[in-house]
């Protein structure tokens, strides 16, 4: 850090370039090291048994987790990582489903379980993560949308998007590559520009 006498202008520079370099490093580290895992993790979390829409919601997770560790220190090697964290989600999400027959129980309030309903600022956040999401698909060029849509939203295969938009498997595959360097870009600056404003 550069100390300059009477302003903290210098400082915020250097900062703010470190923060970014960082998000490039990590950004660069996410594509070539999780992105890739991405099909393996899905068939992992697929074995326990949930949901298609489960197994999305839990992968993203694994993401978000995953990229805010690397903020601190990117791992080597990533895979072990990855799959214990997704190790660990899946064990919390069992342990929070366990279900207590209400006929085992004569008052509700015996029960003393905290409602695991987000907070107020758990909600402002998840509903901001969304409109990044949702601002930076609409700056997508329209086929790059359509496929991240079609592969990720409607769960179509890369040759069932590859027939219905006209062109080759190859050319799906850049295209989801594309589409998801630019959405986990969008999604990674935001956590520094929270950072940088406190």
């Amino acid at each position: 850090m550069v100390e300059t006498p009477g302003t903290d202008r210098e400082d915020v520079t250097v900062n703010n370039s470190s923060g970014e370099t960082r998000a490039a490093e990590v950004k660069a580290w996410f594509v070539r090291e999780v992105l890739p895992l991405e099909a393996v993790l899905i068939q992992f979390l697929s074995r326990s048994g949930r949901s298609r829409a489960d197994v999305e919601d839990l992968r993203q997770d694994v993401y978000m987790r995953v990229c805010a560790s690397a903020f601190k220190e990117i791992p080597s090697p990533t895979r072990p990582l990855v799959f214990t964290v997704a190790r660990n989600l899946l064990i919390d999400r069992a342990r929070r489903e366990q279900v207590i027959p209400i006929e085992a129980v004569e008052n509700l309030d015996a029960l003393n379980v905290a409602i695991d309903a987000p907070s107020a600022d758990r909600v402002v956040v998840a509903r901001e993560e969304l409109r990044t999401l949702r601002d930076a698909l609409e700056r997508l060029p329209d086929r790059v949308r359509a496929a991240i849509t079609m592969h990720k939203i409607d769960g179509l295969t890369v040759r069932e998007i590859a027939e219905r938009i006209g062109v080759t498997e190859r050319t799906i595959e850049r295209y989801l590559s594309e589409g998801l360097r630019v959405l986990a870009e969008a999604l990674l600056r935001e956590p520094l520009d929270l950072r940088r404003s406190r």
